[in-house]
């Protein structure tokens, strides 16, 4: 106890204050990864955030803040691995393959040009999930080739390949859409 009568905080509730420091900071950034992931379903994404950030608070204690052994030496791109490896966990499982009709994302986001970025996040949902990971990891959240590979479980040419198919696929998706957006 303090001399003022006020407890000392435990190591465990210093590691839970600064958990929830961490998911505050993290939860927007690794929700925007996940509705492009998702292909823009705002509630599978409000869920891979959920089940990427218990995964991490189980894990938490591992960080370098709580070991003298730091086994997480970036916290944050270590979110951003769990997150898309839930994606894609969740993508392989029987349950996953419901879409919902008429998805629009929940409110645009304030940009220039919001149909530019509805029919981008339209393309992305109708690409495989793999493709969607490689794109978001290489394109949206501006990730090296090997990274990308380290958290897809893959090689780095494997990663160069899937990027390159994949943009042929999101181009031939999007065909003379994307053209007429940017001409407005």
């Amino acid at each position: 106890m303090e001399p003022d009568g006020r407890r000392t905080a435990t190591r465990g509730q210093r590691r839970d204050e600064d958990f929830q420091a961490f998911a505050a900071a993290r939860a927007r950034p690794l929700y925007r990864s996940a509705c492009l992931l998702t292909g823009g379903d705002t509630h599978l994404a409000e869920d891979l955030v959920q089940e990427a950030l218990g995964r991490i608070y189980a894990q938490w204690h591992r960080t370098a803040w709580f070991s003298s052994k730091p086994r997480i030496d970036n916290p944050a791109g270590y979110a951003h691995t769990v997150l898309v490896r839930a994606f894609l966990s969740h993508r392989g499982r029987r349950s996953s393959s419901e879409r919902p009709v008429d998805a629009v994302p929940d409110a645009a986001a304030p940009q220039s040009d919001p149909e530019l970025r509805l029919a981008l996040v339209d393309a992305l949902g109708r690409l495989a999930p793999r493709d969607r990971a490689v794109l978001v990891l290489r394109y949206w959240e501006d990730r090296s080739v090997e990274e990308t590979a380290t958290i897809l479980h893959s090689t780095p040419g494997a990663v160069r390949t899937q990027s390159f198919r994949a943009l042929g696929r999101i181009r031939a998706v999007l065909g003379s859409s994307l053209e007429e957006s940017a001409e407005r």
